[in-house]
């Protein structure tokens, strides 16, 4: 048995196939075998299920499973995957006898329900029918049917970071599983605990360029935590519960499972009590934080005279230990743009964003510290800019749940591989039980002066509406109670600069990877969460239409989704770097009809109403706050298209690559550079 493209290869069973494939030649049989990338991520794993001894291996297993449970501190449960047992709910009650044989497909949709699974984004096809099927005959499963792959794997994870759990979307073979690609790497990237299931061609036609056979498994080999191929039904439930496990234990990431359509016709009585095979990942978890650990960050803090907090999106589930850390020492915080909310924005200790286009007073903190408190970040180039000048001035403590990422971008002075909950709880409970004060006053009134120096900023015009306007009006609107999905551009900025964030999980964008067209789909995922504040889509026209076809989605499943378009009729950010550093020589970053450039097109407007969803166009400034509060008011989906200049550039920045004194703070593409 033989690994095939770094997945897990789960073998037949030679009793239940009809047609066994040969194994390729040179195929050697092997024993369990994990590979990592690192602490988090799961690289390759080959298994082989000899029939002898198979039960004492079972028992076993399930020992080992059971001393993990007791010595590894998994830290609490933020979604369905993070128990190594499957957390059933309390109410669950199976359609079938347990002795009853049942298809593949209901296996799989039983082991999602038992795994508490209550919304799923699928989109059928031919390999993937039989899971649709299944899905009909579940009593407490809802599919929100997107209509395209990557808006649902995106709405599925809208669904996990709004939530904080698990996302589960579905495709068939072939177009139907490559169009997921690019939600699984924007999920790798931004950490995101994601399951995505994709139905194959029958095990017997795998190799042999079938009608729409993709080796889904090698093409996602790179940009999913772990990914498996199941030839053997009676896998089924153990593959699915490892599939939690690992999408939301450790660093959270997407992983694939892909099971042929034959398996999924098989029938099965399904065994529940598996035991999980991953023993060396579990080995592999970091573990709770040592307390000299702790004691040295706590001396690092006592001797500094000018620390500052940069927290990322691995503080996202952490926020209360995060604010408890900040109101026990008085230090100034800076967030990432994956980090929006896990701080209050509002709070006067908050220095807002930082990076490419975060504040002036964000980026001297960290310019001017001389103590770096990184919790939960991974050091991103559109944080650092010049490694070599970012923090060259400080001490630096990393905290962060992936080995990987210590060292990788900036070396630490400190570093601690831990999840950041766990370790702010226990950095917390020492600094109370030591009595610690610490006076920081001079530090923080050295800040607000560069807060009166720099504020943030935008132009006014007459009566034209400037983007940033836009949002600020949404926030008073709002009052901030609301949850904010965004494509990727100049709006996706401004939304994180305008619009304060004093929650987690109100916060939706794509960070890592930058995906254009992750608003809408993002924010229907979200909505399906059913939360009690507004779900709201800000979205620049070019990502917008990327996705467009979704408003069918958020009109028949009923999901209240208000959309703001900020239609500039250009793809914003990069007519911005064309204004800075090539002369605003316009390559293809015209978004309009050439030849009517008088004209707003394409006519969103119209485009809505074709998919039965209420909207409004707004030109003039004295008209935003009303069209606003009715987007607000009207029940259902909304479409509002806010007509703004191109001209706007997001500022402050700090061009790629540049320090912090390479900042711009003033000019538009008004100006010739």
């Amino acid at each position: 048995m033989a690994s095939i493209c770094g997945c897990t290869v789960v073998p037949p069973s030679l009793t239940s196939l009809e047609t066994v494939q040969s194994a390729p030649r040179g195929a050697k049989e092997l024993k369990p075998r994990i590979e990592f990338f690192s602490g988090a991520a799961v690289g390759c794993s080959v298994y082989s299920a000899p029939r002898k001894g198979e039960r004492s291996l079972k028992v076993k297993a399930q020992a080992v499973s059971e001393k993990m449970q007791s010595t590894i501190d998994l830290g609490p449960r933020i979604s369905s995957g993070k128990s190594l047992v499957a957390p059933t709910p309390t109410d669950f009650q199976s359609r079938y006898k347990d002795d009853e044989p049942r298809k593949g497909a209901d296996i799989l949709v039983e082991a999602l329900e038992r795994e508490g699974v209550r919304t799923v984004f699928a989109y059928p096809g031919g390999a993937s029918m039989e899971i649709h099927q299944a899905l009909t005959r579940s009593n407490c499963i809802r599919n929100i049917l997107c209509r395209h792959e990557q808006g649902e794997i995106f709405a599925a994870e809208g669904y996990a970071k709004a939530s904080g759990r698990v996302g589960v979307c579905i495709a068939t073979s072939g177009p139907g599983a490559t169009n997921l690609v690019t939600g699984l790497a924007d999920a790798l990237l931004d950490s995101v605990p994601l399951v995505a299931i994709t139905g194959q061609v029958p095990r017997r036609m795998i190799g042999t360029d079938a009608f729409q056979e993709t080796p889904i498994v090698e093409v996602t080999r790179s940009i999913t935590k772990h990914n498996y191929l199941v030839m053997n039904i009676d896998d089924i439930p153990r593959v699915i519960r490892e599939a939690f496990f690992l999408a939301a234990s450790g660093r959270p990431g997407p992983v694939l499972v892909d099971i042929p359509k034959d398996v999924q016709q098989q029938l099965a009585i399904p065994d529940w009590s598996q035991p999980m095979q991953l023993k060396g990942y579990l080995q592999r978890l970091p573990r709770p934080p040592e307390s000299s650990q702790i004691e040295q960050i706590i001396r690092l803090i006592s001797s500094a005279k000018k620390p500052v907090v940069y927290s990322g999106g691995g503080c996202n589930h952490a926020s209360e230990e995060l604010r408890e850390f900040v109101e026990l020492t008085g230090i100034p915080i800076t967030t990432t743009l994956m980090g929006l909310g896990s701080y209050p924005g509002s709070d006067p200790l908050c220095l807002q964003m930082l990076g490419m286009h975060g504040t002036v007073y964000a980026n001297y903190a960290v310019d001017q510290a001389d103590l770096l408190l990184a919790f939960g970040v991974r050091f991103d180039d559109r944080v650092t800019g010049k490694l070599e000048s970012f923090a060259s001035r400080a001490s630096i403590v990393h905290i962060d749940i992936d080995p990987a990422e210590i060292g990788k971008n900036k070396q630490p002075h400190v570093s601690m591989c831990a999840d950041v909950k766990p370790a702010l709880r226990d950095l917390n409970v020492m600094l109370k039980s030591q009595k610690k004060a610490f006076d920081f006053s001079s530090w923080v009134s050295e800040l607000e002066a560069q807060k009166q120096k720099y504020p943030m900023k935008f132009p006014s015009f007459d009566d034209c509406i400037v983007p940033q306007s836009a949002i600020q009006t949404l926030y008073e609107v709002t009052e901030g109670q609301a949850i904010i999905s965004t494509g990727v551009g100049q709006h996706q900025m401004w939304a994180a600069q305008w619009f304060k964030y004093n929650e987690p999980r109100r916060w939706l964008t794509s960070g890592g990877l930058g995906a254009m067209g992750f608003g809408l789909p993002s924010a229907l995922g979200a909505a399906a969460t059913n939360p009690d504040i507004p779900v709201i889509d800000i979205d620049g026209d070019g990502s917008f239409v990327m996705n467009v076809q979704e408003l069918a989605t958020i009109f028949v499943e009923k999901l209240p989704v208000k959309i703001m378009i900020l239609n500039n009729q250009h793809l914003g950010m990069v007519v911005q770097w064309e204004d800075r550093f090539y002369k605003a020589n316009r390559a293809h970053t015209y978004l309009g009809d050439p030849d009517h450039e008088e004209q707003i097109y394409p006519d969103f407007c119209t485009v809505a109403d074709g998919f039965k969803v209420p909207n409004a166009r707004v030109v003039r400034k004295g008209d935003l706050r009303d069209a606003i509060q009715k987007m607000l008011d009207t029940p259902g989906p909304y479409l509002l298209d806010v007509i703004v200049p191109h001209q706007e550039h997001v500022l402050p920045m700090i061009p790629g690559g540049a320090s912090f004194k390479d900042i711009i703070t003033e000019g538009d593409g008004r100006t010739i550079y």
